[in-house]
């Protein structure tokens, strides 16, 4: 379990276009469709086997239940090399996205360009983007990690999400960490 860190690309950037498969639905989905009249837009790269992303599963839900009653578009996208990685695969995103209760569409980035587009660099990987879909916020969760004893809060993709709202960019923003995205 390696610690990688999120890439801290300029704020500003904007969302790169995408056309992804949804695993829970079986409908293709796009970023122009799913952010259409959204406050915000947040765009997670997590995956099924990623211990830094089983540690905040729950939180991740219960914020995710919250802020999309907020008007905020909210998207998760495995890009892992489902060859090496079995259980990162579509199917078995379904099954998990079913078990823990995900409230926002699982898509699928089979050839892992989205990923590149976006510059992910570990799962979790938060890029949160205002109604104009320029980015506003890329960072962690919150200071938890596995093992280090800190609770899962989410406090600082809260802070902000509630800075979105108000049409504001927090100054301080610290990079994700996890386990890097599996590479074809």
């Amino acid at each position: 379990m390696a610690a990688v860190p999120s890439t801290m690309i300029p704020l500003g950037s904007i969302a790169p276009a995408f056309e992804l498969p949804d695993t829970q639905s079986g409908k293709i989905l796009s970023l122009r469709t799913l952010s259409a009249g959204k406050k915000a837009t947040l765009i997670m790269f997590i995956c099924n086997h990623c211990p830094y992303v089983k540690h905040l599963n729950k939180a991740l839900v219960e914020l995710s239940n919250e802020y999309l009653q907020k008007n905020i578009a909210i998207i998760a996208i495995s890009s892992n090399d489902a060859v090496q990685y079995p259980q990162d695969g579509p199917e078995e995103m379904k099954k998990h996205a079913l078990q823990e209760g995900y409230p926002f569409p699982y898509l699928y980035d089979e050839n892992q360009l989205v990923a590149k587009a976006y510059d992910a660099a570990c799962t979790p990987d938060f890029f949160l983007y205002n109604e104009s879909l320029a980015l506003i916020y890329r960072g962690q969760f919150d200071a938890s990690r596995p093992k280090n004893d800190i609770p899962v809060s989410g406090e600082d993709l809260r802070r902000a999400l509630e800075a979105s709202l108000q049409g504001l960019i927090l100054e301080h923003q610290l990079p994700s960490i996890g386990c890097n995205i599996k590479w074809k």
